[in-house]
């Protein structure tokens, strides 16, 4: 059955089921009061629209796209863009408004002209790039249903130093026919340091106005002395991971379930250190485990030497399984991520898709121990609410880990690692299994910088959480799928080292996604 486009109405008002702040979370502090000063510029979120021009060709799924300006907006504030979103899923979504608490009045003006980037083949829309006066910037696309030029009142140009630049992020539209496309944007620099701030807007081009590129307009910038002065106190983001936290489901045919960090180290996890042949028992609260010195292949962890012990431990303790968050500011404070970090003592053995055949176990291949992934929630500093919704768990997020190698997707079936032209791929299997509900009395907050939160010893360990696996990857494979014709098993091995092959697995703070954005694709 084809996929139909979503019905869009001329006047879109967010519809009632949306999550409820969770109880608790607007009560002191800066977070989800509506509005957030970025330093004598004060912004808030739209999210009702008025629809300025549709259409049902192209864009992603081939369902078009539709251009919307924020309607109604909140008296004094300034409008500083039109929104745009594909048809091919509801409309969700956000721009910012502003207006100037400075005391100057200097931070926003009104454009001095606009140039047309593009008018549709129907003549109902109309895309103009603000002009801004010397020393500001503009931050959105006008869209009109009239050829006529938009009044100077329409938007709002920002002083350049409360800007930023961006980047394009999501194609919402593009055409080859005429050369128009449509994109949105992001801060062009992300992370826990970063000030950049997501307006919602977007860019519009054309091969008539190729100047018109993402350097043409502007992310907003927090410049507040504390600009995590909107972020959750501790006690909100203990009632937000109480609201949101994911059900995980894993697959029914699972082995290796995940423990707590504590069970893990008190059920015989061993520290071993390079030229020792003596491992080291590790605390029960990791207090014993060097810290610093990045991952210089000095030290790494490994299960319990007794077999009956190592195979204990491997397959976890999912009654007792314990979940960690990291909450950290994002987009300039205006979002807090809440990354979701689950432990697995083992990850299990890979299989591949072959042609028709559908399931090769790859032997040893893939099996390693220590295994870290997780999950983040974005939530939005302006209303508590998350910014996005999948799965059938209400407020809270479903999420599925694949057999095996723990990897989370947000739907059940098959994904493919490879080049699936070539009908070959590593399988990632997920379904309905066991359930571990991350929000029941699970969660543990191991980090929040900003607000000085004391992190656990274990944390700080910056070396492997399992030793380096070494195997001969052609004599794993020739065994294993050994009735495959030779330049298939090449190809397979190749696909293998490029996916599977690597240094044995770190802990959360190694990871780059600790201080980046999540979003860097």
């Amino acid at each position: 059955m084809g996929t139909a486009a979503l019905p869009i109405e001329d006047h879109f008002v967010p519809p009632a089921g949306l999550p409820s702040v969770p109880a608790s979370v607007s009560e002191d502090g800066g977070f989800a009061k509506g509005s957030i000063d970025l330093g004598g510029l004060e912004v808030r979120q739209v999210t009702a629209f008025a629809k300025v021009w549709s259409t049902t060709q192209g864009g992603q799924d081939g369902l078009g796209a539709t251009f919307f300006k924020p309607s109604p907006v909140p008296a004094g504030f300034s409008v500083l863009g039109h929104y745009a979103q594909p048809n091919n899923r509801p409309l969700f979504g956000h721009v910012l408004v502003g207006r100037d608490t400075s005391g100057t009045g200097a931070l926003l003006a009104a454009p001095v002209d606009y140039a047309l980037v593009w008018s549709s083949p129907d003549g109902a829309g109309h895309f103009w790039l603000p002009t801004a006066p010397e020393g500001y910037k503009a931050v959105g696309v006008v869209v009109t249903a009239a050829a006529d030029k938009p009044s100077p009142d329409e938007v709002r140009c920002v002083r350049a130093d409360f800007t930023d630049a961006c980047e394009t992020e999501d194609s919402v539209l593009s055409s080859d026919k005429d050369g128009f496309s449509a994109a949105t944007l992001r801060p062009a620099v992300r992370g826990i340091d970063a000030r950049g701030v997501h307006a919602g807007t977007f860019l519009a081009q054309s091969s008539a106005t190729p100047a018109a590129g993402a350097s043409t307009l502007a992310c907003l910038k927090n410049n507040s002395a504390s600009y995590t002065s909107a972020m959750p106190d501790l006690a909100q983001v203990n009632s937000l991971v109480a609201a949101y936290a994911p059900h995980v489901y894993l697959h029914p045919n699972e082995p290796y379930f995940p423990s707590s960090v504590t069970w893990f180290f008190e059920n015989g996890a061993l520290l071993y250190q390079k030229g020792s042949q003596t491992p080291t028992p590790v605390a029960a609260d990791g207090s014993n485990l060097p810290q610093g010195g990045g991952n210089d292949g000095g030290y790494w962890l490994d299960l319990p030497v007794d077999g009956n012990q190592r195979e204990k431990v491997k397959k976890g303790d999912l009654a007792g399984a314990k979940v960690y968050v990291q909450a950290k500011p994002m987009l300039g404070g205006t979002v807090t991520d809440l990354a979701v970090w689950i432990f697995y003592p083992f990850n299990g053995p890979a299989r591949a898709k072959v042609g028709l055949i559908p399931s090769i176990p790859l032997g040893k291949i893939g099996e390693h121990v220590g295994d870290w992934e997780h999950v983040t929630l974005r939530v939005s500093n302006f209303s508590g609410e998350l910014e996005y919704l999948d799965g059938d768990g209400g407020n809270r997020p479903v999420v599925y880990a694949s057999q095996h190698g723990h990897a989370f997707y947000p739907n059940a079936g098959t994904v493919l690692q490879g080049d699936t032209s070539l009908g070959i791929g590593i399988r990632n299997d997920c379904a309905r299994g066991s359930r571990l509900d991350t929000g029941a009395g699970r969660c543990e907050v191991l980090s929040a910088e900003y607000l000085g939160v004391k992190e656990p010893a274990w944390l700080g360990f910056e070396r492997e959480w399992g030793p380096r696996e070494e195997y001969d990857i052609g004599r794993e494979i020739n065994r294993a799928a050994r009735i495959l014709p030779r330049s298939v098993r090449e190809r397979l091995a190749k696909l293998v080292e490029k996916v599977l092959v690597g240094e044995g697995p770190t802990g959360p703070k190694m990871h780059g996604n600790w201080r980046n954005d999540e979003r860097e694709a």
